[in-house]
């Protein structure tokens, strides 16, 4: 659309600017663009992957707890042994050296089980961790491509010795800022996923826990030497 300037010849017209994200987002690709537009792709790709990885069936599987379960109930400890050696789940790794200690007294089997809990756990959040960075990371990201945009405008403002118009400055400072936009864009969902996940890994490795205690007091324990009082 083309207008005529107020109280000017109807000869003087000018082109009004283009408005829309996609005109701002070829004005305003840099390398800071760039950086942001990496993030999303491998925030998105994480996001995937933690939709088919984060899940009941492959952290506490039903079928794999209670047929570990039932094996301890039943004192059959070499098919456990057996069992969770062939699995891969939170409960078997936990029971897993736990039960290479059995025979031995009833602390160091909890202790071997404990730490094996808390490596299993440990390795569960750290496939999120990779969500938080990136959801962190971009509004800093962002931030400085603000910051380099402001810089690039007042230089620019300085250069025409302050004679740039608002329209002029409006221009590159509108570019500055869809630099945040980008990374706010960026770290929310990245961020709201992080959250999400947490919770369900925490609540199932809560669970497995707490199963693999079961399982860990019924292993058979060397007999505690009674006291010198008995």
């Amino acid at each position: 659309m083309r207008f005529a300037l107020f109280g000017d010849s109807p000869g003087m017209l000018f082109q009004a600017p283009a408005h829309g994200l996609w005109p701002l987002f070829m004005q305003s690709f840099d390398v800071f663009t760039v950086l942001l537009l990496l993030g999303s792709v491998v925030g998105i790709a994480l996001v995937f992957i933690c939709m088919f990885e984060v899940r009941e069936r492959n952290i506490v599987p039903p079928t794999s707890v209670n047929r570990l379960r039932d094996l301890a109930r039943a004192g059959r400890w070499e098919d456990l042994a057996a069992a969770v050696r062939d699995d891969d789940s939170f409960v078997a790794r936990v029971v897993r050296p736990a039960m290479e200690e059995k025979g031995q007294d009833r602390s160091t089997i909890r202790e071997a089980a404990e730490l094996a809990a808390s490596e299993e756990s440990a390795r569960w959040f750290r496939r999120i961790d990779m969500l938080s960075v990136i959801g962190n990371l971009g509004p800093l990201v962002g931030l400085a491509g603000t910051v380099w945009g402001m810089i690039l405008a007042f230089t620019s403002l300085g250069a025409t010795g302050g004679q740039a118009g608002p329209s002029d400055l409006s221009q590159g400072i509108s570019k500055a800022l869809f630099h945040t936009l980008l990374g706010l864009c960026l770290a929310i969902p990245c961020l709201l996923a992080f959250g999400i996940y947490r919770n369900v890994i925490d609540r199932l490795c809560t669970r497995g826990t707490v199963v693999a205690a079961e399982i860990v007091e019924r292993i058979p324990a060397k007999e505690a030497p009674p006291s010198r009082g008995q």
